[in-house]
């Protein structure tokens, strides 16, 4: 059995035992491996750490269990948190709001919004004083701002105000410096969910240069999976979080561009503003 192999069937028992007390020695031997290069493979193959996955998996189970309108407490321990006080100190800040809160679809909650412009148009960025809760990219701010209420229905939802939330300012001007080429992959709190094999490619993805383009074969090979080349293009089109997981530099063998969750022509032109940038910076050093 390869690693790649090993280390997968470890995330499928981490999502089956998320409420068991998984410790490092226990997932290394299950796996076979010394500790120190189980955590090193897992990192690679995955994206994360072992630690990190079963903090992911454990909140998308709490997420689910409060959609599905259990009682709190219920669902804070059958996600598998030992406490109340650690999911409110750590799922909190990636729900964007207290887990009773998330479950009453935002009730008691403000969140602002702001809207920015980029090459494949317009992009809304909602949050609270906890988080980014909202990012997505869309036609006009009616149809975000529909997205962003369908979400959390019973909040209080309003423009972001001035003076600007400290923090909501600083992800604004992450993501616009990332656009433009002059940051890497923005580090926002974001809620992702995905499974271990979406995670993978999520990952490399945000290691393709900017400008740069790879086929789906090429990111298939790259995690190590070279005949996985319609499941990558599988998970590019259950990417949650344009631009901030460049799945748009990724096109087919024939260089084609292949298909995008937001629409061709969102595609193109955000390949064809990255190229033109990169081929400007390249000519200002040459000078």
């Amino acid at each position: 059995m390869t690693e790649t192999k090993r280390i997968q069937d470890i995330c499928r028992y981490i999502e089956t035992h998320s409420d068991d007390n998984l410790t490092l020695d226990d997932l290394a031997a299950k796996a076979g491996m010394s500790k120190f290069h189980f955590v090193r493979r897992f990192k690679s193959i995955v994206g994360v750490s072992p630690k990190q996955y079963a903090l992911n998996v454990r909140l998308g189970q709490l997420k689910d269990k409060l959609k599905s309108g259990q009682g709190v407490d219920a669902a804070i321990y059958d996600a598998g948190y030992g406490s109340s006080s650690r999911v409110y100190e750590n799922a909190a800040r990636q729900l964007g709001m207290t887990p009773a809160q998330y479950r009453r679809a935002g009730e008691g909650v403000s969140i602002s919004y702001a809207t920015l412009d980029t090459p494949a148009g317009l992009m809304m960025i909602g949050a609270t004083d906890r988080g980014v809760c909202f990012a997505q990219l869309g036609d006009s701010e009616d149809e975000l701002l529909g997205r962003l209420r369908s979400e959390y229905r019973n909040a209080e939802i309003e423009p972001m105000r001035e003076p600007n939330h400290p923090e909501f300012a600083r992800w604004v001007a992450a993501i616009e410096r990332y656009i433009s080429g002059r940051q890497p992959s923005p580090q926002l709190p974001l809620d992702v969910r995905a499974t271990a094999f979406q995670m993978r490619v999520w990952k490399y993805l945000q290691s393709i240069p900017y400008g740069d383009v790879q086929s789906y074969g090429e990111v298939a090979a790259g995690i190590g999976e070279p005949r996985a080349a319609r499941a990558v293009a599988s998970a590019c089109a259950a990417n949650p979080a344009a631009i901030v997981i460049p799945c748009h530099r990724v096109i087919r063998q024939t260089g084609d561009l292949g298909g995008y969750r937001w629409g061709m022509e969102r595609k193109r032109a955000l390949l064809d503003h990255e190229r033109a940038l990169r081929m400007t910076r390249g000519k200002s050093r040459r000078m």
